[in-house]
């Protein structure tokens, strides 16, 4: 059986739902409004604007971008 464990920046989410209220996809809808700013752009949106910490502000715009990447 496969390990269902998450790997990479989603193994953040958890507790980035817990910490700031709200689901996933409401970041990445953020992320995704403030495009086409740079990645270090974006995570430094979420931290001042809605100040989440730097490690969660990087999981979600990384696994953002490596979503949408063509």
């Amino acid at each position: 059986m496969a390990d269902q464990t998450p790997k990479g920046p989603a193994s953040y989410f958890p507790s980035i739902e817990k910490k700031y209220g709200r689901p996933i996809s409401e970041w990445q809808a953020l992320v995704r409004s403030a495009y086409p700013a740079k990645h270090m752009e974006l995570v430094a949106m979420l931290k001042d604007e809605h100040g989440m910490g730097h490690g969660h502000a990087n999981a979600i715009v990384a696994h953002t971008l490596a979503a949408d990447r063509p």
